[in-house]
């Protein structure tokens, strides 16, 4: 793990960013002061009505069986499960333990757990039976000493509920707030995934952060953002305990279900990639009535065109942009209250406790509380963060005047044209405002003379629209003023891939690197 220099932990201890909390101290705090709130599962496969107080009487009978076989403070506990009740009483009952969570998302494959579980080897694996593309596979587990499978009867010490005590835990075993808390696989935008490794502390600060940020009338959220995924796991089984808020989590994005549940339930929706509100902005069961519950969108994690925001502010939803990542979650952002020309068009300011600049080149360079403490792989440590603590993000940035940040490409999503670099990012922006676009993405295509040259990618409102032509979308980019050499030289709709939608992470980026490759395949 990355050293982290004497001062900073100095004065992130002063500042009151670190504290003594564990992450079972900050949940059983939550827990008690609010067993009353409601915990529900929307779901075909797995449903669940209960409250704060049931989910946490699981949880703590958890923790008392995986204790009885030898499971306790450090320890490693692997969990990969869709957003069922089971997942908030792992995550729980490991935070109770003391032990480190390694959440995967559900829809991971064989070779992606099976590089997961060998990088981390963990003492206990919690599973699904099946789900979607979701198998229990027992050969990916063999070398786990416990194994827990949700939704098998009769299968003895591996069915979930053989792993239940009969005496639930007590409190809460004690653990260093400075040691891992939590191992994040990154979603893999690009090749395998990465381990991100996080303490009680650096999630203790980022939970508290974010409590800070939440505007006070947004209602109650549904989550559907896969809690296999370490934000989404925050945001839906910590920050709304932390806030004494009702628990709603769906195991689908279903944008027909989601709509219903709006009407039916109250329920809120807001944020997150932006593909989750197009999504119910073109579904054909959208209504203007829908708009009560989408007051607030909170976007980060994912390039954020400003026509999609602008589309928002027009519906009158207060859209606003931040930036962070699993490293360090949370970087900059833009308050709901902030001025429109800053929520809109940047990606906001320093957030409290967090140094940020940009290196010669405009790479982001940041450090803070929040800030993880390296990789499982020691190398990719060694080669990412400095000596004073600084991270290299590999994302590239302006900063105006007044300190507001704007996200304006990566040092690896550059299309190298002919020796020339192009961002994708700007590109992308532009063909947004062409009409009917619902996404788009540029990337790279082999080209024999240039090296490379750009192909855009288009998903269109409307399925089986077609997509603008090439003449249309020069047309369109000479109008714009964009120069000529950074005008892609390719066409392709997500149809002509053989797909129905673009392919994506667990948060719903565009998986950039699929799209290259099968691009690359179809100019052979």
């Amino acid at each position: 793990m990355r050293t982290i220099p004497d001062e900073l932990v100095k004065r992130y201890t002063a500042e009151g960013w670190w504290t003594g909390d564990t992450m079972g101290d900050l949940l059983s705090r939550g827990l008690a002061e609010h067993p009353d709130a409601v915990f529900r599962v929307h779901s075909a496969a797995r449903p669940f009505t209960g409250t704060f107080r049931d989910v946490d009487l699981t949880a703590r009978r958890l923790a008392a069986g995986l204790r009885e076989r030898g499971v306790g403070p450090g320890d490693v506990i692997a969990m990969q499960l869709p957003n069922w009740m089971e997942a908030a009483a792992t995550f729980w009952a490991a935070a109770m333990l003391g032990a480190v969570m390694v959440p995967i998302v559900h829809f991971y494959g064989r070779k992606e757990v099976s590089y997961i579980l060998s990088s981390v080897k963990p003492s206990v694996f919690i599973t699904a039976a099946e789900f979607g593309r979701l198998r229990y596979d027992p050969a990916v587990s063999a070398d786990v000493p416990v194994v827990g499978v949700v939704g098998v009867v009769g299968s003895g010490e591996r069915d979930f509920d053989a792993l239940l005590a009969e005496t639930p835990l007590e409190g809460v075993l004690a653990a260093d707030p400075a040691s891992t808390a939590l191992i994040a696989f990154t979603s893999g935008t690009t090749r395998n995934p990465k381990g991100v490794i996080h303490s009680h502390r650096t999630l203790g600060f980022e939970t508290r952060q974010s409590l800070d940020r939440y505007p006070g009338n947004r209602g109650t959220p549904l989550s559907s953002a896969p809690v296999g995924h370490f934000i989404g796991m925050l945001g839906a089984l910590l920050t709304p305990v932390a806030l004494g808020r009702d628990i709603h989590i769906a195991d689908t994005w279903d944008p027909g279900l989601v709509l219903s549940l709006m009407e039916s339930e109250g329920l809120s929706v807001g944020g997150g990639a932006p593909y989750y509100v197009t999504s119910l902005l073109d579904h054909p069961d959208f209504t203007p009535g829908h708009l009560k519950s989408m007051k607030y969108a909170g976007f980060g994690g994912a390039p954020v065109p400003a026509p999609f925001l602008e589309r928002l502010t027009e519906l009158g939803i207060v859209a606003y942009r931040s930036y962070g990542s699993t490293e360090h979650p949370s970087v900059t952002g833009s308050v709901y209250s902030a001025p429109a020309a800053k929520r809109l068009y940047t990606d906001g300011e320093a957030l409290p406790g967090v140094e940020v600049r940009l290196s010669e080149e405009g790479e982001i360079l940041s450090r803070g509380p929040d800030l993880c403490l390296g990789y499982t792989d020691p190398a990719l440590t060694a080669a990412t963060f400095d000596d004073e603590g600084w991270y290299h993000t590999g994302d590239l940035a302006s900063v105006d005047a007044d300190g507001y940040y704007t996200i304006t490409g990566r040092k690896a999503d550059l299309i190298i044209r002919g020796g020339e670099n192009v961002s994708a990012v700007e590109v992308e922006s532009l063909l947004l405002t062409l009409d009917g676009v619902a996404e788009v993405a540029v990337v790279a295509a082999p080209d024999p003379r240039l090296g490379e040259h750009g192909a855009a990618v288009f998903r269109m409102r409307e399925p089986g629209a077609p997509a603008p032509s090439l003449a249309e979308v020069r047309t369109h980019l000479e109008a714009a003023g964009l120069a000529r050499q950074k005008w892609p030289e390719e066409i392709r709709s997500v149809g002509d891939l053989g797909r129905d939608d673009f392919p994506r992470t667990p948060s719903g980026k565009i998986q950039k690197y699929v799209l290259r490759q099968a691009i690359a395949d179809r100019s052979r």
